[in-house]
């Protein structure tokens, strides 16, 4: 099966989309590495509704494959890249990698900026993880409107992040709109790392419930979640799944080539 190379781990090509070959350890190992080098990287988690939104749309996949890491949030995309040859692999889910850094940062005194949520939500948050992480530093949290900023409103919020001298960003704005902020931001950002963590704030707010940890195991998360937003979710979960194994299966097959952007200067990852 193909297998594009990152500076890192290795990568599986599944659709495209560059799914880092790691668990859990090695992702916050690389993170912390990247921290201490003072290397500007940013971090997709990615499902299947994430590679579902990459197969239509060229500069998400790009996105997607310039990332320093994507992990394999869903159980699906474990089991393809097992399937693949690497069978280590592990779940990295947002909610779990956004925990296990924060308390690696508690050793290490990493500081994080907290960006994204509806109002209220960031403040929660934030409450919840000094509570969970006494020794924890978050310099700053922001909840930006749903609405794209203006320039002299983008400029400000640079400056913010940048003013608090934050180690790590947290995008919780929901996918694909964090990844493309945080590509569009890279460079503009001091800090060595941002990650997209989607409905992480959410979750780790207690605002939203997550699903049963044998669900999650299982494959069944998104039934779990379908039940409590049928309506905002039926289409990612009734359309996207049964297309993204229809896709797969070619692939395997070698009847459908892989969508992905082939051009030399988007094979490479930073």
């Amino acid at each position: 099966m193909p297998l594009i190379e990152s500076n890192g781990a290795p990568r599986a090509d599944i659709l495209g989309v560059p799914i880092s070959a790691i668990d859990m350890n090695i992702a916050v190992d690389t993170i912390a590495g990247w921290i201490g080098e003072g290397k500007r990287r940013y971090v997709c988690v990615c499902n299947v509704h994430t590679v579902m939104e990459c197969t239509r749309s060229e500069s998400i996949r790009r996105i997607y494959r310039q990332a320093g890491m994507v992990t394999p949030d869903g159980m699906p995309l474990v089991w393809v890249t097992r399937l693949m040859g690497f069978k280590s692999v592990e779940r990295v889910y947002g909610p779990d990698l956004m925990l296990a850094v924060m308390e690696r940062s508690t050793q290490r005194g990493w500081t994080h900026f907290l960006y994204g949520g509806a109002p209220g939500v960031v403040e929660r948050l934030s409450s919840r993880m000094t509570a969970a992480f006494p020794d924890i530093k978050i310099v700053g949290e922001v909840s930006p409107p749903f609405r794209p900023l203006t320039p002299l409103e983008d400029s400000d919020m640079i400056k913010k992040i940048n003013d608090s001298g934050a180690d790590i960003v947290w995008a919780g704005i929901g996918a694909p709109r964090q990844e493309r902020w945080m590509a569009e931001h890279r460079e503009r950002l001091a800090a060595p790392v941002l990650i997209g963590v989607g409905a992480a704030f959410d979750f780790l707010a207690g605002v939203k419930a997550q699903a049963p940890r044998w669900m999650m195991r299982s494959g069944l998360e998104w039934i779990f979640r379908l039940g409590c937003e049928p309506r905002r979710l039926w289409r990612r979960y009734l359309l996207n799944n049964p297309l993204f194994m229809w896709f797969v299966l070619l692939q395997f097959l070698g009847l459908k080539s892989n969508l992905s952007i082939t051009s030399g200067s988007e094979s490479n990852f930073r």
